[in-house]
């Protein structure tokens, strides 16, 4: 991968949702490296670049991919491999390295070599055969049998079983507080990547994405409606863009510290997921939409 796909994305900044209050759980030190541990009264920023996936990112982008999948039986190693085996699409993000001295903050606060997230596709028609796409292709159908209406399901099962309009599966994945701005860069590279591999004759000429979204909800009650709140903010444009979708509550297969999330602390929200199925020539669009979405247009 050239050098030119490295870029400086965005800095890290304050929850501006904590408070004074320390509600991090010491298990977190055991899990990895979280931006709200580096968040106290003071703004802290650190400086992100994206590139290609190389295999030491491999453990790094396993853990990633389980805060998504939670306790669900699929091989996230495997899929990491696979992640990192076409590493000519998506980008992971990475810690910029620093120019002269070396921060003591940045000794003291990341790890060296921590993958903050993850934006790439699976081509889930292809690598149909492989465990883990089996496991998610399964993973999907069963969380839809328990949880989508009936119309839902039957197209998410056409969808998937046919083989003449491949499926992507779309991962956006991140640390919770690398603000929302970081995505556009990162989908429009890997749009533009599409596209080269596509020109190539490689298999990427999707018909659909799917995408499994986090978020929260403080169920209605008192006669105030639920409201959501998306781990990544830019999901909910791309929610609303979906030409189908389900959503699940995995409140029971949360830990502490396991869906690295601020919001898990608070006992009046519930986690979910949300499966959404987005015809694959939208994706330009999406992004200027979630451009707009970001400066407020």
């Amino acid at each position: 991968m050239s050098a030119n796909k490295k870029k400086n994305l965005n800095s890290m900044e304050e929850d501006p949702t904590a408070d004074d209050s320390d509600s991090s759980s010491e298990d977190d030190d055991d899990d990895e490296p979280h931006p709200d541990a580096y968040t106290g009264n003071e703004e802290v920023e650190i400086d992100f670049e994206g590139r290609a996936p190389t295999d030491p990112d491999c453990h790094g982008i396993s853990q990633l991919l389980q805060r998504v999948f939670l306790r669900a039986p699929i091989n996230t190693m495997q899929m990491a491999d696979m992640i990192i085996a076409q590493n000519y699409v998506g980008s992971v993000i990475c810690q910029c390295e620093p120019d002269g001295a070396e921060s003591d903050m940045d000794d003291d606060m990341v790890e060296e070599g921590t993958i903050f997230g993850i934006t790439t596709v699976i081509n889930m028609t292809a690598k149909k055969d492989i465990a883990c796409i089996e496991q998610l292709r399964g993973y999907i159908i069963q969380r839809a049998e328990k949880n989508a209406p009936d119309s839902v399901l039957t197209h998410l099962r056409d969808v998937l079983g046919n083989e003449g309009r491949p499926v992507g599966f779309l991962i956006n994945e991140r640390f919770i507080n690398i603000p929302a701005q970081i995505s556009v860069p990162l989908l429009e590279n890997l749009h533009k990547e599409v596209l080269t591999a596509k020109q190539k004759g490689m298999q990427f000429n999707f018909s659909y994405f799917i995408m499994i979204v986090k978020f929260y909800r403080k169920e209605a009650r008192k006669g105030k409606p639920a409201e959501d709140t998306y781990t990544n903010a830019e999901e909910e444009v791309i929610c609303s863009k979906a030409v189908n979708s389900f959503e699940y509550s995995v409140a029971d297969e949360c830990d502490v510290g396991m869906s690295g999330d601020w919001l898990e602390g608070d006992a009046t929200l519930t986690p979910y997921r949300k499966i959404i199925l987005l015809d694959a020539k939208d994706l330009p669009h999406l992004i200027d939409d979630i451009r707009n979405y970001i400066s407020g247009v």
